[in-house]
């Protein structure tokens, strides 16, 4: 009987428990509004030789928004983060207003604009008990110029933010991530890269920057003075270039004018550098009917460094 007993106290416990539901806790779901929450100062970097163009990509190892979730609240579960708009998009948005505001000029001119190259690594929260919400925004950054030459290094930028708040405070959770990325922003070193978007003032200041037409070299806006005269006057006077220098060819004769002859003129000789000056020439010559032909070189480091070309031809008579 006892044994009967024991049985039918099983099977009324097994058949209590069948007919139990188990509570399940559904994770909330919680979307954190991404927004610029402070600005820079206005037209800073304005004027600047060169314009910059932006491009933005997600290099984050993870794309969970929320990373650590430290709560000490019984059956608790974790949190469902998600942003409005989506981390790119407001990242390249707001990063471009952000730059205007400062003054410089974005997507100028493709032909000379320089690049900003920005790898987002972390855009996260975390809660740790005790502590509150933690904000962390992480970027990578490099420039490269119009001919995509990297001119600054790759470049770890980092900000971070703690705000007062418990589990369920995602206002405060707000408030930590859109600080983090303003102070990622203020962290980015913009006197820097406004360094590269101004040409130099001479062009012994950017010794390897080569001229390639596009007119973003200070060669290019070196104003060489040309003064060529010949005794009779009225020959006619051509120049050409003569190169040692494998990064500048020789180019064939191209007629200038007749003596006396006066111009301004700025260089756009390809591949000339700085550097390369002194292996390059420019040679002139002079003819005139009746006359023998001469011809004189001038070495261009000197002349740039000058800013002339001068000379006479005393012609001989055949």
């Amino acid at each position: 009987m006892k044994k009967l007993d024991y049985l039918l106290i099983l099977l009324t416990v097994l058949l209590a428990s069948c007919g139990m539901t188990q509570t399940v806790v559904t994770p909330e779901s919680h979307t954190i509004p991404l927004s610029l929450s402070k600005m820079p100062a206005s037209n800073i970097y304005i004027n600047m030789d060169y314009g910059i163009r932006l491009n933005v990509t997600d290099k984050r190892a993870s794309t969970a928004v929320l990373n650590k979730y430290d709560v000490n609240l019984f059956n608790t579960p974790r949190p469902q983060v998600s942003t409005y708009p989506d981390i790119t998009s407001f990242v390249s948005e707001s990063m471009r207003q952000y730059m205007q505001t400062m003054g410089f000029d974005l997507d100028s001119d493709i032909s000379t604009d320089y690049m900003l190259q920005l790898e987002i690594t972390q855009f996260q929260i975390s809660l740790l008990s005790g502590m509150g919400w933690m904000g962390t925004v992480c970027f990578d950054l490099q420039i490269f110029d119009s001919n995509r030459k990297q001119v600054y290094p790759r470049t770890a930028i980092t900000g971070r933010t703690s705000v007062n708040g418990g589990a369920k405070d995602f206002t405060s959770a707000t408030q930590a991530l859109n600080e983090a990325y303003v102070q990622a922003l203020e962290n980015i070193d913009w006197d820097r890269i406004a360094y590269f978007l101004r040409r130099a003032e001479s062009p012994s200041a950017e010794k390897n920057k080569k001229v390639t037409g596009s007119g973003d070299t200070a060669l290019e806006h070196t104003i060489i003075r040309w003064f060529v005269d010949s005794t009779p006057k009225g020959a006619d006077i051509y120049w050409r270039v003569v190169s040692s220098t494998p990064d500048v060819k020789n180019t064939n004769q191209l007629y200038l004018g007749t003596t006396p002859y006066e111009s301004t003129e700025s260089f756009d000789i390809k591949g000339l550098t700085f550097n390369n000056s002194g292996d390059v020439q420019i040679e002139i010559s002079c003819e005139k009917a009746g006359y023998a032909s001469q011809k004189k070189r001038f070495n261009l480091r000197q002349a740039i460094e000058q800013k002339e070309i001068s000379t006479k031809f005393n012609l001989v008579e055949e």
